[in-house]
């Protein structure tokens, strides 16, 4: 989907204008993918705009960049208005926001430490990642022959740039076959996620996901479904799957803050089913609490200030 033209972005601690946000061609985030970055979304809530979960991707931004020896240049309040401030210069009271910290210009080479640490956010309206039917009806989705990452390849508990590189080879491969998403199997041919989405199992009433220690990205969506079990007083377990356990699953979803809470209808043409009440209640719960009108999470929406 094409990024609709917006008319600032925060960039190294001002706001500039769209156009106006540049790095170097020898940036060495270009060259070698040495960044972190966020997803997050701003919803149009009872009271106004909300970043969701700000202070939570805040928090998950500063843990990649340690992992990948990239201080921080702001605080993690200065980042917080930052973000309020790009939402409010560009009029948006529901878009998508896009943090992104990288190693710039100044530096050639695998030891980039004399680099320059930039960071940027930038903000724009984004509809469903998955689309709309999708979202209603469950998507189809492949298992791809790209395996997920290994922690000993990568810190596989940041979210950076260049993670994402066999993420979108997968993509493309199911893409190209007809698919709408992938599922990515780990070295040992354990369930590890989606392209860009953490993954969900209901079977027999109880809701299982992979563990961390299977190469998952903590996700923020996936610790929201999480506490949802709970709430909902739903049976959860954290355990390793295999491709069997989603073909014989009740029902299975994917969750990212893109993507937000998707059915999974089809796997590999095997038809898993229209989506279910676990699914459809975690849709609903999640709606409510984006949009401000769940007081038992009423903690985890920050309002534009």
């Amino acid at each position: 989907m094409p990024i609709p033209e917006m008319e600032t972005i925060w960039f190294n601690g001002e706001l500039v204008p769209w156009h106006e946000a540049r790095v170097h061609v020898l940036t060495h985030a270009l060259h070698y993918g040495s960044g972190v970055f966020e997803g997050i979304r701003c919803y149009k809530a009872e009271k106004g705009p909300e970043v969701f979960r700000l202070t939570d991707h805040i928090k998950r931004l500063y843990r990649s960049s340690k992992l990948y020896y990239m201080p921080i240049p702001y605080t993690p309040e200065e980042l917080r208005h930052a973000t309020f401030d790009l939402v409010k210069s560009n009029r948006l009271d529901a878009c998508y926001i896009r943090p992104i910290v990288f190693r710039g210009y100044g530096e050639m080479g695998l030891l980039p430490l004399t680099s320059s640490v930039d960071v940027a956010i930038a903000a724009w309206p984004w509809g469903t990642y998955l689309g709309e039917e999708g979202m209603a009806r469950g998507v189809r989705a492949k298992f791809s022959s790209i395996q997920s990452l290994d922690h000993t390849s990568l810190a596989r508990a940041a979210k950076a740039t260049g993670q994402y590189l066999n993420s979108i080879l997968a993509k493309v491969e199911v893409t190209n076959a007809g698919y709408d998403e992938a599922i990515m199997l780990n070295e040992h041919g354990h369930v590890s996620e989606g392209s860009g989405e953490n993954i969900f199992v209901v079977r027999d009433g109880k809701v299982l996901t992979p563990p961390t220690a299977d190469g998952v990205l903590e996700g923020i969506t996936r610790d929201m479904v999480i506490e949802l079990c709970e709430a909902e007083g739903l049976p959860f377990q954290e355990r390793t799957l295999t491709r069997s356990d989603l073909i014989v699953a009740d029902e299975v979803f994917f969750t990212g803050t893109a993507a937000e809470i998707v059915p999974v209808r089809e796997i590999d043409h095997h038809f898993i089913g229209e989506p279910g009440p676990v699914t459809r209640t975690m849709q609903d719960r999640y709606k409510a609490i984006v949009e401000g009108r769940d007081e038992a999470f009423a903690h985890y929406v920050e309002y534009v200030e």
